[in-house]
């Protein structure tokens, strides 16, 4: 099998869309030999900044001398970035050979009688399989969607728990109220694990709490108060928490320094586990953390970020980066959002910042909401002297969207990370 040859396959396993549950990926793993059964994991959940804790925590580890997997998703520059190993993607050639021994499981399922896993049950388990090859000493691994029923809930090894803030999304999914959503999420929960969570609203707290002293688990929180921001710029930030000294974050936002802590959190407990990280390896681990997507500047003549905010808090996360770093500034969107998602009101949050808005069709056409009907959302939202223009194409909105800004203005793509690698491809 060629890795073309992979990707058709795993296209026309999309059939089987996405289903919540952990018995077939169950059965596939057993056929596969349970390869999760000889890793140790690090697992994240959360609503936003998952795969900013995932990249800061595992970078850091691979300075300290860790062999370290990363699983990752949604991707934004290449689909292998979603399997790596101490920031390598997987390669083409390992990519479509463990596909083929994946396929040659798949088939003794279908042929007892089994049901076929989803695409995300199979990337998975290529995960799994590539980390035991590869003799990963940890994984760090983000949950697809939820926790309790997500694919990725299959590990039992889970050393530490993570949990970003969880706030409302894929409502009609995971539950209607933070406090449903979480206890979903909580299930990544294993029985004497290390917990630690971000700062979370009080519902969601109880619930953390809860099914922490179920389990007997200790539980750390991050926290603010003991948090330092030495310096804060666009271009990022300067950190100092619970004695780490100084720590230079290369993402910038209120959101990321949280993002830090909770990741900072994450090592303290590892540390507790007997794992050696020095304050060295921390530093060093911050400072070459690449996270593309999470309000990344691009360009600087105009300044053109990209962000992959998708949901209510994300968007007050990005309004509140843009009002702290650019006051007074001309603001140019590009935005692509899913239909699934809150866009209104994503919009009501974004859209008085707006001198002008351009917006997209996702690539994946099935789920994006189109151009026209988000220039009629935001129309509806921004200032009456707003330019609103729903594009044809990604290319004709980067193009346009730098046409009309000054070099002193701001541009930002968001909305989705799904079409984030275009931008940078008609950026560079």
């Amino acid at each position: 099998m060629t890795y073309k040859e992979a990707r058709v396959y795993l296209d026309n396993m999309s059939k089987y869309g996405s289903v919540l549950g952990l018995g077939t990926i169950q059965k596939l793993l057993c056929e596969l030999g349970n390869p999760q059964d000889d890793l140790k994991f690090i697992h994240i959940a959360g609503t936003n900044g998952k795969g900013s804790v995932l990249a800061y925590t595992s970078t850091i580890l691979s300075k300290a001398g860790c062999k370290v997997g990363r699983y990752v998703s949604p991707t934004v520059i290449s689909y292998l970035e979603r399997i790596q190993i101490d920031g390598m993607w997987i390669s083409e050639d390992a990519f479509a050979r463990l596909t083929a021994r994946v396929r040659e499981a798949i088939a003794r399922m279908e042929s007892a009688g089994e049901k076929s896993p989803t695409v995300f049950e199979i990337e998975t388990a290529i995960a799994f399989l590539y980390f035991k090859e590869q003799d990963c000493d940890l994984v760090v691994l983000e949950c697809g969607l939820g926790g309790e029923t997500d694919a990725t809930n299959i590990v039992e090894n889970t050393l530490v728990a993570v949990f970003t803030p969880i706030s409302r999304d894929h409502t009609g999914i995971l539950g209607d109220t933070p406090g449903e959503i979480a206890a979903v999420k909580a299930g990544i929960i294993k029985p004497g694990c290390i917990v630690v969570t971000s700062a979370q609203e009080p519902e969601v707290m109880q619930i953390l709490r809860d099914r922490a002293g179920q389990l007997d688990c200790p539980l750390h929180v991050t926290r603010q108060e003991q948090l330092e921001i030495l310096d804060d710029r666009y271009l990022g930030q300067i950190i100092s928490y619970k004695g780490t000294g100084s720590v230079y974050l290369p993402l910038a936002g209120a959101h990321q320094s949280e993002n830090a802590m909770t990741a900072l959190e994450t090592i303290f407990a590892l540390e507790s586990l007997g794992y050696p990280i020095s304050k060295d390896a921390v530093r060093q681990g911050f400072q070459s953390t690449i996270w593309p997507g999470r309000f990344s500047c691009l360009r600087r003549d105009p300044l053109f970020f990209i962000d992959g905010a998708h949901n209510e808090a994300a968007a007050k996360k990005l309004r509140e980066n843009l009002e702290n770093y650019f006051p007074g500034k001309r603001i140019h969107y590009i935005m692509g959002v899913f239909k699934d998602k809150d866009y209104e009101k994503i919009a009501g949050i974004m859209a008085p910042l707006a001198c002008s808005v351009h917006t997209v069709d996702l690539p994946l056409k099935d789920r994006t909401l189109p151009a026209t009907e988000l220039a009629s959302v935001m129309k509806e939202y921004c200032n009456p002297n707003t330019s609103i223009h729903a594009e044809p194409d990604i290319e004709s909105a980067v193009r346009n969207t730098l046409k009309e800004a000054d070099k002193d203005d701001v541009i930002l793509a968001f909305g989705s990370l799904s079409y984030l690698g275009q931008i940078m491809d008609h950026i560079f």
